[in-house]
């Protein structure tokens, strides 16, 4: 079907009720008359425009009333004092008005009709004004009817064309004639005022009726226009909703379809099996349940209620989904006329939010894995550079053990042992044995030196030993309470990111300089925030490591900020970002480092917004260094509990 045809049908559906009791009564009475009305007419009349219909209607009423009357004329022609002048006028004009309704009957215009009823009119008054006996026949009232019809009937100018005439005749030659063959006594003054009183009232009367016709057909081209810019508009409209992808339908109070447009038939058809049917209830094929589903969203839009929902169902093995508004439509006295339906298909779109969620989820999953990689690459470079602390030692260790004059100690024992029977004889009286008390005080006194190395040594072993399994200890911490929300000292997990990042900020000569107020601890999720700062921090480094300051400087800042919120911010000295690369900075995908993916601020951006933060920068341009600030709630206890 159509839009077109469902238009229509819709404003056949949309009728008012039609009138009952005595209304009904009289339509019946005007349906009759202008039935047999028309059986006068030719079936391209009866197809005119309303307009010309009616002027037809009103040429056959005066026809059919001026033959009348010619019959009565003619009946009354024997009791007539000129009976053969009379006979001869009413013959006349029966013939002639008769000659119009056959004419209007076969042709299909009206206007030679018209033009012969007119016309038949003039001639017969004239012709009864000049054999009249009575001075005033002219001024009769029935010759006022003349410009009237003749300018309704035939139009203005051949109105006029007729009109004139007449009037000249009443206003001049009536009183002529009629004062050169009347034998009874009249006041000549009086008859020249009325007969020119009568033809300036017909002139007059046609210009009132020029000035009517000419308003109303002003009127009338006014209304064609607005008609056509309306039709215009109809056809705008119904080739913008015919030619949306959306579905459009429109219901009265009652529920029933007025209009839908192809999307709507389209989507009704792969749903019911059946198009909706115009001038029936919208869901007559459907299950009573939507039916009585439908009825009470009506229900809520006549209300006033916003009414919004989201339909899903089956076709063809998908999922269709679709997004549903109802919008009541409104008299002028605030009674419901109808509904609007607006419905969008949002499959595709779904679909596609659910794609994104998986393709954020695999973003934060690599977000993550890249934070670990971060912190493990820290870990790596702390623990790397412990070992190799730890390995010096060790080989200093094993190198002065290795110089330990053990093998001096061995002989001066064997020599003890040798002379253990002599031994005073030995010490006193050989010259080994003279040598050996001072070659064991020499001795003893290094491998007291020895031993005070050693143990040193053995102290940085140990402490670098202990700082390995610290940094192993805080990645485990962090690594266990991953994806948690506990409460927890912020400037504590600053610190530790900070410990993860300190060798690589050595290596580059960056200082750090903290600024932490005294802020209480909150919840948050550690990982997250862990892995923001982490990134931050790398950020910040790699901006000074490619400026070639000598001055590369970090500043973290922590402290509260209005609307109960944490404000953290890490500032540095770098090469600054430019304005137009601002605005992108959290969009997926954008870097300007030449390894770099552009997951890293974005992720981070997320994982702000996921806890309830948010994520910004701020720079005055290049080489002016730049501050990103992360705010958080400062929630310091669990609103579960």
């Amino acid at each position: 079907m159509s839009s077109t045809s469902s238009i229509q049908a819709g404003q056949a559906a949309a009728e008012p009720p039609r009138p009952h009791g005595q209304g009904r009564w009289n339509q019946r009475l005007g349906g009759w008359i202008l039935s047999r009305l028309d059986v006068f007419l030719s079936e391209p009349l009866r197809q005119a425009a309303p307009e010309d219909l009616s002027r037809c209607r009103l040429l056959v009423c005066i026809a059919l009333g001026l033959m009348l009357l010619d019959g009565v004329v003619l009946l009354a022609v024997p009791f007539s004092p000129q009976p053969v002048m009379h006979a001869t006028i009413g013959l006349f004009s029966l013939s002639m008005n008769a000659a119009a309704l056959v004419l209007l009957r076969r042709r299909a215009s009206h206007e030679l009709s018209a033009l012969i009823v007119c016309s038949t009119i003039v001639a017969a008054f004239v012709l009864t004004c000049i054999t009249s006996n009575r001075a005033s026949s002219a001024s009769h009232a029935a010759s006022m009817l003349l410009p009237a019809m003749s300018v309704y009937l035939v139009g203005a100018r051949l109105g006029f064309i007729l009109t004139l005439p007449v009037a000249l005749f009443v206003g001049f030659i009536h009183p002529i004639l009629f004062l050169a063959r009347s034998s009874e006594p009249i006041h000549e003054g009086n008859l020249w005022i009325v007969d020119i009183s009568a033809a300036i009232c017909m002139m007059s009367i046609w210009a009132v009726s020029w000035l009517h016709t000419a308003a109303r057909n002003q009127a009338h081209a006014a209304r064609e226009q607005a008609l056509r810019t309306l039709r215009e508009s109809e056809r705008k409209l119904q080739s913008l909703i015919e030619n949306t992808d959306d579905e459009v339908s429109s219901v009265d109070a009652e529920g029933r379809l007025i209009i839908a447009n192809s999307a709507m038939r389209r989507a009704f058809r792969e749903r019911y099996g059946i198009e909706p049917v115009p001038g029936e209830p919208l869901l007559a094929h459907a299950p009573p349940e939507h039916q009585k589903g439908l009825r009470q969203l009506l229900e809520k839009a006549f209300r006033g209620q916003r009414v919004r929902l989201e339909d899903t169902y089956v076709s063809e093995g998908r999922t269709r989904v679709t997004d549903i508004s109802y919008n009541a439509v409104f008299g002028e006295d605030g009674r419901p006329l109808g509904a609007n339906l607006f419905g969008r298909d949002m499959t595709e779109r779904k679909e596609a939010e659910l794609k994104l969620s998986e393709m954020h989820r695999s973003l934060l999953d690599v977000s993550r894995h890249a934070g670990m990689a971060e912190v493990a690459t820290g870990l790596l470079h702390n623990v790397g550079n412990t070992l190799n602390s730890v390995n010096v030692s060790a080989n200093l260790v094993t190198e002065r053990l290795r110089n330990l004059r053990v093998s001096g100690l061995v002989r001066s024992a064997d020599l003890l042992r040798e002379h253990s029977a002599d031994l005073g004889t030995f010490l006193t009286t050989d010259p080994r044995g003279r040598q050996l008390p001072a070659y064991l005080s020499a001795l003893a006194d290094q491998f007291t030196e020895e031993q005070q190395a050693l143990l040193n040594e053995q102290q940085t072993l140990t402490e670098g030993l202990e700082h390995v399994k610290s940094i192993v200890s805080m990645q485990q911490e962090h690594a266990r309470f991953a994806g948690m929300v506990e409460l927890m000292s912020v400037t504590r997990l600053i610190d530790d990111a900070l410990r993860l990042q300190s060798v690589s900020f050595s290596r580059h000569g960056i200082e750090v300089h903290r600024e932490y107020a005294d802020v209480p601890p909150i919840l948050l999720d550690r990982h997250k925030l862990l892995q923001i700062i982490l990134n931050l921090l790398s950020n910040a480094r790699h901006a000074l490591r490619d400026s070639g300051r000598p001055d590369k400087r970090i500043t973290i800042r922590v402290e509260p900020a209005p609307d109960d919120r944490l404000r953290i911010q890490v500032s540095d000295n770098g090469m600054g970002i430019p304005a137009e690369n601002l605005a992108r900075l959290f969009t997926q995908g954008f870097t300007t480092k030449k390894n770099g993916h552009g997951f890293g601020l974005h992720i981070s951006a997320l994982s702000a917004i996921e806890m309830a933060g948010s994520l910004s920068c701020e720079s005055d341009g290049e080489g002016k260094g730049a501050t990103f600030t992360v705010e958080l709630p400062m929630q310091t206890e669990d609103p579960r509990l």
